[in-house]
C-alpha cells in the first residue's frame, strides 16, 4: 500500500483576511450602514487602529483586492504586447474573472451588498471604468492613430462581455465554472471585430442592448453580427 499523502496545511489567515471576513459576517448580520469600523475591528480582534493600517473606510473592506488586481491586469498587458492587441485584453479580462471565481463567497456577498448600496454600486461601476480605461489606453497604443474610436470600442465590448458573464455567474450562485462561457463570449467579440476590419473603415456597427442583458443576449448580437453583417 502506497503512503497517504498528507494534504497541505491551509496558510493561517492574515490580520487582512480576518478584516473582511469579519466585515462581510457584521454586514450581514446587522447590515451595511449599522455596522461601525469598530464591530468589524472587535469581531476580528483587532484594534481599530489596525483596522486603519489596512483599510482607509469600511467601503474599501467590500473591494479588499481591486487595486492589487489591476496591478495585476496591468502587468499582464505588459507581458502580452507580441500579442494581437484584442488577444492581449481578452487574456488580461479573464484575470479579473479568475479573482472572482478565486474568492467566490466574497465576490457573491459583494455582489449582494452593491445590489442594495447605491454608494458600493457607484464605487462599483467606477472601478469597471478604470479597467475600460486601461483596456482603451493599451489598445491605443497598439493601433494606429486613426483607430482611436476601435480602440475604444473594443475596450467597452471586452468589459461587456466579461461582466455579463460574471453577473449570470453571481445571480446563479456561483455554482457553476464561468470559464468556459466566458471564452465563448470573447470568441464572438474576436468574430465581431474581426467581420468589421473586413467590412471596411468607412463601415461602423452600433449594437444596443439593455442593462441588464445577459450574456445569451450579448453573444446572441454579435454572433448575429458576424454572420448577417451590421444591423441597421
Amino acid at each position: 500500500m502506497s503512503p497517504r499523502r498528507a494534504t497541505p496545511a491551509r496558510p493561517p489567515a492574515t490580520v487582512r483576511d480576518r478584516l473582511v471576513e469579519a466585515a462581510f459576517t457584521q454586514f450581514a448580520t446587522r447590515g451595511f450602514e449599522t455596522t461601525t469600523v469598530d464591530d468589524i475591528a472587535d469581531r476580528a480582534g483587532v484594534s481599530r487602529r489596525t483596522f486603519f493600517r489596512h483599510f482607509a473606510t469600511k467601503e474599501d473592506v467590500v473591494f479588499p483586492d481591486h487595486d492589487a488586481i489591476r496591478a495585476i491586469v496591468a502587468a499582464d498587458l505588459g507581458r502580452r504586447r507580441d500579442e494581437s492587441p484584442l488577444t492581449a485584453v481578452c487574456a488580461a479580462v479573464s484575470l479579473v474573472l479568475e479573482d472572482y471565481v478565486r474568492n467566490r463567497d466574497v465576490s457573491l456577498a459583494r455582489f449582494r451588498l452593491t445590489r442594495s448600496i447605491a454608494p458600493l454600486r457607484d464605487r462599483e461601476i467606477t472601478n469597471v471604468h478604470r479597467y475600460q480605461r486601461a483596456f482603451a489606453r493599451f489598445l491605443e497604443e497598439r493601433l494606429p492613430a486613426a483607430e482611436k474610436l476601435q480602440a475604444e470600442l473594443m475596450a467597452a465590448v471586452v468589459v461587456t462581455a466579461h461582466n455579463s458573464v460574471l453577473r449570470d455567474w453571481l445571480v446563479g450562485g456561483a455554482k457553476d465554472d464561468p470559464r468556459p462561457q466566458l471564452a465563448v463570449a470573447f470568441a464572438a467579440v474576436r468574430r465581431l471585430f474581426e467581420h468589421s476590419a473586413a467590412a471596411g473603415d468607412d463601415e461602423s456597427t452600433v449594437v444596443v442592448l439593455k442593462s441588464g442583458a445577459s450574456v445569451e443576449d450579448v453573444t446572441r448580437a454579435i454572433a448575429a453580427l458576424s454572420k448577417e453583417g451590421p444591423l441597421r
